[in-house]
């Protein structure tokens, strides 16, 4: 092809998208992307809703767990599951779904949440599981370590951990991020994974598994919240590096990587972004917890994920142009 026979070429194909782009009709997303099995609450938020001090049953907006369309099919039959933070947020939606496949679940909060896991066991139970609610700290090790002893007292044993309790709390600037604010958030979201890691590993056998909460901070970054980006990346990292650890011994470790999520946790940090929380995703919208709940199922389940270790699944509302 002669060089003026490219040229010739090049305009014509730009002459035709030219054409395509002014022909076509402009279709904008009304509202927020609703790809559920029911509508989801979209922004604005209600400001009020930051006055809560990290307890689901105190959110006007209670988020959505339940999973009402969700049918059980046994893909964690007759297993134990211990979920850590499993009193609100992600933790509650787990633990419902986790009763749902069959598992018994003991779930780990903080000692003033006896109400939110007290709804937690009720869920648990009715989905014809056993429960349980261990309150403490699990940024201390003794903790940790006396509360798989109790889990393993009453149930014998330990088939799945989920670490998911976290601490975040931004600071407009990094100069104000205090030592013991870091302190707390290190201690929280990387030595307690770490402690209930290795507190639960003596009565894990072949075909066990660990999932972690891991973050979109992880992935991207976040300006306003640099000590809890920074231990999310550890929390990807320590994935990553327990799974080879633990491949000889037939355990699987892998992470979920939410997206902004409609949690206790958020609207008691930072109420001046509420309003339009989750509208920077390609959906519009922040996930309710029964939608990220799913992907903990998927990756516990030895039917559904046994080929699968040391990865971080991503559920974000979608990859936005960058």
């Amino acid at each position: 092809m002669s060089e003026n026979d490219l040229r010739a070429k090049q305009r014509a194909i730009k002459a035709q998208v030219a054409a395509a782009d002014k022909a076509r009709p402009v279709i904008e997303m009304k509202g927020a992307m609703q790809a559920g099995a029911r509508a989801y609450p979209e922004p604005p938020f209600d400001q009020s809703n930051a006055q809560v001090d990290r307890i689901e049953g105190e959110l006007s907006l209670a988020p959505l767990y339940d999973a009402p369309f969700w049918r059980g099919s046994g893909k964690l039959e007759g297993r134990t599951a211990i979920i850590t933070g499993g009193d609100s947020g992600i933790g509650r939606a787990v633990a419902v779904l986790f009763a749902r496949e069959g598992a018994d679940v003991a779930i780990l909060h903080q000692p003033d949440e006896e109400a939110d896991a007290a709804v937690v066991l009720k869920a648990v139970e009715a989905e014809g599981r056993a429960g349980m609610a261990i309150g403490g700290d699990v940024t201390d090790r003794a903790f940790c370590f006396a509360a798989v002893a109790e889990v393993v007292e009453r149930f014998g044993k330990v088939d799945v951990l989920v670490n998911n309790a976290a601490f975040q709390m931004h600071v407009s600037r990094f100069e104000d991020l205090t030592e013991d604010h870091f302190d707390l958030t290190v201690k929280t979201n990387l030595y307690g994974y770490f402690h209930m890691a290795q507190a639960c590993l003596p009565h894990m056998k072949p075909g066990s598994a660990i999932v972690n909460s891991g973050s979109v901070t992880a992935l991207f970054g976040n300006s306003d919240i640099i000590d809890y980006t920074m231990t999310k990346g550890g929390i990807h990292s320590f994935t990553q590096a327990l799974s080879g650890s633990l491949a000889s011994r037939g355990i699987r470790v892998n992470a979920v990587a939410p997206g902004p999520v409609w949690t206790p946790l958020n609207p008691s940090d930072h109420p001046e972004k509420l309003k339009s929380f989750g509208m920077e995703t390609r959906m519009k919208r922040p996930a309710q917890p029964e939608e990220i709940a799913p992907a903990y199922v998927f990756l516990a389940s030895p039917q559904m994920s046994s080929y699968i270790t040391g990865e971080i699944l991503p559920v974000i509302g979608g990859y936005t142009d960058r």
